[in-house]
């Protein structure tokens, strides 16, 4: 445990915890969190953010205690954590409700496993339903409602519980714009209002805005495996205005950490400005010290690249806020990093202080003809992303310029678990046709150079 971590007052703490999985091919393990430390106090948000396989949702589950440390310890209440935690109570983005039963019944499904009383129960669950606003839908069934409404019941379930701490595994993700908004505001109102059945929550999420607007203190995770980069402090008076200067300080000091996942995060909002291209290069450079199979290539598509670059080269100077460009395509983080961060590995974007902007490649690229686009993209992956060299050393290597895929699939195992092997070689698949620097036969199961027939 952390010397600041005060481990007598944390209503939940972990210390050290690792996680690993089997994998299912029987190739050993992967490691989900890496040396997790972290605790949750009374009175405040806490928010877990990070991209897809940064374990988010692991360490949640870890802290309720429906998964086991692979190492170190859980502990609740400054007690060893030993099965599951009953001071927290989760509400998932999925609504899971029980079709059969009203909105009163599912709301009472908890209680009733802790043999509550019926009288009890009913009175309980009725505070709940008028706390999330749904007051006069009790006797409702579910298929009766709005997606926003069945979170609601979702949202009135746990809390009728009075967990100590409520977790909230990204609960509006599921939600259209306006709804999740609505709902947001909501529960930020309670809370700030004193309202709030739980000591504290902790939401996971990965929508950066979302984390500023809820949280006292924003965890940065980051990924494969999933360790604590730093922590971050929302400094503002609650409500969280998203007008003030220093939400959007915060908003794009967060986009500048997470679409650079090499910087240190400090928790010291700093100018937008003051992180250098040079920095982000250096980062971007120290990730690169290893097997080119261990190098992570972002699952984005030619196409979502080729469209990025082709909006910004309509901004001024080539460059866009990352918060209003994300607003403007109306994509979550998760989805527009991955396009991001493929065209900053390839030369073509550079990302500092919350903006992207085109490199003189990039503008190049969305401003050419398309066999001219398709030779830069091969000059850049080959300049920038060993893994393509490699490939194309081993195919020139072989007498018939082919190679089945599960050679590289084996090396591309030894750094990634099975699933996300395959997604690596289906993104180095798509980039390697469009640059034309092999082709892939999906029946043969082979990649050949270009110049090379398949077998048929």
């Amino acid at each position: 445990m952390t010397p600041a971590t005060r481990l007598d007052t944390a209503l939940i703490a972990v210390e050290q915890v690792n996680k690993s999985f089997a994998s299912p091919e029987g190739k050993g393990s992967f490691t989900v969190l890496s040396n997790i430390n972290l605790a949750i106090y009374p009175g405040e948000v806490v928010a877990l953010l990070g991209r897809s396989g940064s374990g988010k949702s692991t360490l949640l589950r870890i802290m309720a205690g429906l998964l086991p440390p692979s190492e170190g310890r859980v502990y609740s209440n400054g007690q060893p954590l030993k099965g599951t935690n009953t001071d927290v109570a989760m509400v998932f983005q999925s609504f899971a409700l029980l079709p059969w039963l009203t909105v009163q019944e599912n709301v009472e499904l908890g209680l009733d496993a802790q043999g509550v009383e019926l009288a009890e129960r009913r009175r309980r669950s009725l505070e709940a339903i008028d706390l999330v606003g749904l007051d006069g839908f009790e006797s409702a069934y579910p298929k009766e409602l709005s997606g926003g409404m069945k979170q609601r019941v979702g949202f009135a379930r746990a809390l009728v519980l009075r967990p100590k701490v409520l977790f909230m595994d990204e609960p509006f993700s599921a939600l259209d714009v306006l709804t999740a908004e609505n709902l947001r505001g909501e529960i930020d109102d309670l809370w700030n209002a004193g309202q709030f059945p739980s000591q504290s929550i902790l939401i996971v999420t990965h929508n950066i805005e979302e984390a500023v607007f809820l949280a006292d203190r924003i965890v940065v995770l980051g990924a494969r495996p999933g360790c604590i980069r730093g922590i971050v402090t929302v400094d503002l008076p609650r409500s969280h205005d998203r007008t003030h200067p220093r939400f959007t300080a915060l908003v794009d000091y967060l986009y500048t950490v997470m679409t650079n996942p090499e910087l240190p995060v400090t928790g010291e909002v700093i100018a937008a400005d003051a992180v250098s291209a040079a920095e982000v290069k250096g980062a971007a450079a120290s990730s690169v010290q290893r097997s080119p199979y261990g190098m992570n290539l972002p699952h984005a598509r030619v196409g979502g690249i080729s469209g990025l670059l082709e909006l910004l080269v309509e901004k001024p100077n080539g460059q866009e806020n990352l918060p209003r460009l994300a607003k403007r395509l109306g994509l979550t983080v998760d989805d527009l990093l991955p396009i991001l961060d493929a065209a900053v590995l390839l030369g073509f974007a550079t990302v500092a202080g919350g903006d992207v902007g085109l490199t003189e490649a990039g503008r190049d690229f969305a401003t050419t003809t398309i066999l001219q686009s398709k030779d830069l993209f091969r000059q850049q992956l080959l300049r920038h992303v060993p893994v393509f060299d490699s490939i194309c050393s081993t195919l020139r290597e072989k007498q018939n310029g082919s190679m089945r895929a599960d050679f590289f699939l084996d090396l591309w195992d030894e750094h990634f678990p099975h699933a996300e092997a395959e997604r690596q070689f289906a993104t180095a698949v798509d980039w390697g046709r469009y640059a034309e620097l092999f082709e892939y036969d999906a029946d043969e199961e082979r990649l050949y150079l270009p110049e090379v027939q398949p077998v048929m």
